[in-house]
């Protein structure tokens, strides 16, 4: 497996400014100035930025109410988010969407979902799409530990499967069903024993490692272009904050995520490795960490002094036209 440098540079720009991005929500939410819920990605970074790595602009990918990652690594305009997540009218949904339900079609980003599980039947139907019209196109559904028991998923999975569809289901175990351990929840213990019974090839990788997450995710995608049908990726960390903003936590050990921060953040270590191994330098990545902070400093305050949708556009964009 080969990575270049300037892979290896934006795959970093990436994780860092879902990062910052991510860091900057959970301060702001704070001021009572966002409305609704808030699901932050911190500490997941990995697998939105290596499995999208894979991808391009006709593939699709379905994601989950912990979307805001899913978006950056697919493409999305950054300001365009942080305004639809302050519910503007220059927001990539004209603030109709909001944190949960953040789209942009035009990324093949088919947005994020506030339905647990809802996005895998989304993603069949790209996939089928792709099939259909003989492209060599490839759709991926993002879910969580809690999404992966629920009939959605599973009958997808079988759908997929069936049909031997280019689909890609990326399982980010971050360890809780909101408040439930996956460590209990889940029947069997072993998500790629499950994914097997469905016919569905599949990998276990440590999601703290970026290079794991990018080689499964290569593998798969290869594979699914090839024709060979679905595969299956479970990909474990921990997720830096509550389920949602608000969370107080209290079902997670003491200390949980002061270690993980410390020991096992996927960020240090993927500048520990780029730069030990001379791929790349501190000061490159100093640079860009610097760069994202500019970035999203400027969104907050572009989407805080954006202007809010007019009451004539609220009845708007909730059906499509179909006529000629």
């Amino acid at each position: 497996m080969h990575i270049d440098r300037e892979q290896l540079l934006e795959a970093y720009r990436q994780m860092r400014t879902i990062r910052e991005f991510e860091e900057r929500l959970h301060k702001e939410f704070t001021t009572g100035q966002i409305p609704g819920f808030v699901h932050l990605y911190a500490g997941e970074e990995t697998s939105a930025v290596a499995v999208c790595q894979q991808l391009n602009n006709e593939d699709h990918i379905a994601s989950t109410h912990r979307g805001h990652g899913h978006c950056i690594a697919k493409g999305c305009d950054v300001m365009g988010m942080m305004k639809e997540i302050y519910g503007r009218a220059e927001g990539l949904c004209a603030g109709k969407g909001g944190s949960m339900h953040i789209a942009d079609l035009d990324k093949g980003m088919l947005g994020a979902n506030g339905i647990v599980g809802g996005g895998g039947p989304l993603a069949c139907g790209a996939a089928l799409s792709s099939k259909v019209r003989g492209t060599d196109g490839v759709a991926v559904a993002f879910f969580g530990d809690g999404a992966f028991n629920q009939g959605t998923i599973l009958e997808s999975m079988n759908f997929a499967s069936v049909n031997q569809l280019p689909v890609l289901f990326v399982l980010e175990d971050n360890g809780y069903a909101e408040s439930t351990a996956s460590a209990w929840s889940m029947g069997g213990h072993d998500p790629v024993a499950r994914a097997a019974g469905f016919g569905i090839k599949g990998k276990k990788v440590d999601g703290h490692d970026y290079f794991a997450v990018y080689r499964a995710a290569k593998e798969a995608v290869d594979a699914m272009r090839a024709g060979l049908g679905p595969r299956f990726i479970a990909i474990e960390f921990t997720r830096y904050y509550g389920h949602f903003e608000g969370d107080a936590t209290t079902y997670r050990p003491p200390g949980e995520v002061r270690d993980e921060r410390t020991y096992l953040d996927a960020l240090k270590f993927f500048r520990a490795r780029v730069t030990g191994g001379e791929m790349l330098t501190v000061v490159e990545l100093d640079a860009i960490d610097d760069e994202v902070k500019t970035l999203i400093d400027a969104a907050v305050d572009e989407a805080k002094a954006a202007e809010i949708p007019n009451i004539d556009q609220l009845t708007t964009d909730v059906y499509a036209n179909y006529s000629l």
